[in-house]
């Protein structure tokens, strides 16, 4: 993988506080489904609530 300065890397704004944050390594095979900057703010958003998926 070719370095990157941060200022490079992409963004997104998080779905609870609102905040910008800038994509991390460990989100490398997921970044699309990543909604929240931090555990703190997943723990604090409101549940998801779709419906359960049968199959």
């Amino acid at each position: 993988m070719k370095m990157r300065k941060k200022s490079e890397l992409p963004t997104k704004t998080c779905a609870h506080c609102a905040l910008p944050f800038t994509w991390r390594k460990k989100w490398a095979r997921d970044w699309e489904q990543v909604k929240y900057c931090s555990e703190r703010c997943r723990r604090a958003a409101p549940p998801d609530r779709s419906p359960p998926q049968s199959g």
